[in-house]
């Protein structure tokens, strides 16, 4: 069906197509200590109704507290730096990505992002699966030591 048809005459200049410069992104968004986000795609900025997008900037040798997002399901990109992902009830399992990864985090799953390199920025992308960040801060007692979990493709074999 055509969508115009469906629900009417669109206003496709003021309601098309938008373009957020990157130096324009808000940052009065949901805060998580150790991390900065900024937000680019929300309901707010440009009328998002199924996805938040944004960066995430972690400093050298820094980490977040303990977090979670709700039903909201994550996609983090590393642009660049070196990030170490742990995550559980007491962030007992890590992961790390580099430059181009991709690090998917469900729905309601505790986890601190870490800055793995002691002299570079971690930069993200963050997009999430609704036009609100939720951001669930925790007080969680970390265990000592986490146990490295790698990915294993569910749909490919490997050599």
């Amino acid at each position: 069906m055509d969508e115009t048809k469906a629900t009417g005459p669109r206003d496709w200049k003021h309601d098309g197509v938008r373009v957020i410069p990157g130096d324009r992104l808000d940052a009065n968004t949901a805060q998580t200590p150790g991390m900065q986000r900024a937000a680019a795609i929300n309901a707010a900025r440009v009328g998002a109704q199924k996805i938040w997008a944004g960066t995430v900037r972690i400093d050298p040798d820094a980490k977040t507290g303990a977090h979670h997002h709700g039903a909201l399901e994550s996609v983090i990109y590393v642009v660049s730096g070196r990030a170490r992902m742990r995550w559980g009830e007491r962030l007992e399992y890590t992961a790390e990505a580099g430059p181009g990864d991709f690090i998917y985090v469900p729905p309601y799953v505790p986890h601190q992002e870490i800055n793995a390199l002691a002299d570079e920025p971690l930069q993200c992308v963050l997009v999430r699966s609704d036009n609100e960040a939720v951001v669930v801060n925790l007080d969680i007692d970390a265990a000592e030591k986490a146990e490295h979990v790698p990915w294993i493709d569910p749909i490919h074999t490997h050599p």
